[in-house]
């Protein structure tokens, strides 16, 4: 059946308006109505609607010491309409249940089961979700899962998501958690360093810049590009794989076969290498070369120095070629480059074009830790956001 025009401007209005409430958080309707240029009376239809399908809630505000009569507040129901967000890295699963507005509900972690079969993944990513399902609100509305996949498990492992969606779909298929016909929700993939900067860019370090690179490491290095505000994914959804961007020809080979690429210079493998450790390659493996850096040991304080020299070189060079606002380090590259901050300034310096690094702002993840899961719990509420009244 066709939608009148008029139905489709109030259901476009609509998803606007729950859009605006999900970013910013409780918002007042005199805010409303400057942002979204519509008049008093088409917004308090439009929170009426969406307050009566249970999205938000209508009050009054707290004590705002001024005089005359408070404007209505608009809030978003966090605790009642939610999406699973799930984070598979290469050693560990993360799993979060996030409400309308992008507020964290619940979490649950695992290790990742070791080897390259992705059954055991999807079977403990479920797990985590069934677990989290007991304490989820019987009248919530579900919205969908988002999934950040980590580079290093697509890339270092042979994974695709043609290996990875299908068995996840299904292992997380619960009829009970939307009993209509047809009206089930596959998982939708994303890179996590692409999520991750999503979510920055949404409501973290970079909240309001159209200009962001978030660069992600772990076992290897990956970046999530905001371009004019939007999303930069490549074919198939997937791009910024940096850190096979050759930059010492004369460097050592790289996994993918090619030498001098840009995670055997600040990967975890080679800090943990130049610091004279042998542990196994993981984050808090990297955390405690770092730390040690601090402390003055000297292998490690070499190794640091050294990968913070390269970080900044490369850092440099994507400067130069997307001229972004800001550039938010995560994963285990947060820590080295807090460490080796001034080495990475020095060399975006030397490199950079003036007109590039002038307005360049270099930050850490707001959001932490929680940056991918925050994101892949976009891609769920994405649907919601664009026709509040199709569930």
């Amino acid at each position: 059946m066709s939608t009148s025009p008029q139905e489709s401007v109030r259901r476009q209005n609509l998803g606007a308006l729950l859009r605006y409430v999900h970013v910013r958080g409780a918002t007042s309707r005199a805010e409303l109505t400057s942002q979204l240029g519509l008049n008093r009376s088409t917004i308090g239809a439009l929170t009426a609607d969406l307050a009566t399908a249970g999205l938000i809630d209508e009050g009054v505000p707290q004590e705002t010491g001024r005089a005359g009569r408070p404007s209505i507040v608009v809030r978003p129901r966090s605790s009642r309409v939610y999406g699973y967000a799930l984070s598979i890295e290469l050693d560990r699963l993360r799993a979060a249940r996030v409400g309308l507005g992008g507020k964290v509900l619940d979490g649950r972690a695992a290790l990742r089961p070791p080897g390259t079969d992705a059954g055991p993944t999807v079977a403990g990513l479920a797990a985590l979700i069934a677990d989290m399902r007991r304490t989820a609100p019987a009248d919530g509305v579900f919205v969908g899962y988002g999934v950040a996949v980590s580079g290093s498990v697509r890339h270092h492992l042979g994974w695709a998501d043609e290996t990875i969606e299908p068995a996840l779909a299904a292992a997380l298929d619960d009829h009970r958690l939307d009993p209509r016909p047809g009206g089930r929700r596959p998982p939708i993939l994303g890179g996590i360093a692409d999520l991750a900067a999503l979510a920055e860019h949404t409501r973290g370090a970079a909240a309001g810049v159209a200009n962001v690179i978030y660069l992600h490491g772990d076992a290897g290095i990956s970046a999530g590009i905001i371009a004019g505000g939007r999303r930069i994914t490549g074919y198939g959804s997937h791009s910024g794989q940096v850190g096979h961007m050759v930059v010492n020809p004369a460097g050592r080979l790289c996994g993918c076969g090619s030498r001098g690429c840009w995670e055997t210079e600040i990967g975890e493998r080679a800090l943990l290498h130049l610091a004279g450790r042998t542990v196994p390659t993981a984050g808090a493996a990297v955390t405690g070369a770092v730390s040690a850096a601090r402390e003055g040991d000297p292998d490690a304080l070499a190794a640091v120095v050294h990968a913070a020299d390269w970080l900044g070189f490369g850092v440099a060079n994507l400067v130069n070629i997307f001229n972004p606002t800001v550039v938010v380090f995560g994963g285990t590259l947060r820590e080295l480059y807090l460490t080796g901050a001034d080495h990475v300034r020095q060399r975006l310096s030397a490199m950079a074009l003036p007109a590039c690094r002038d307005h360049v702002g270099l930050r850490t993840p707001q959001l932490g830790d929680d940056a991918p899961l925050v994101g892949a719990a976009e891609l769920a509420f994405e649907a919601l956001l664009s026709d509040p009244l199709s569930r």
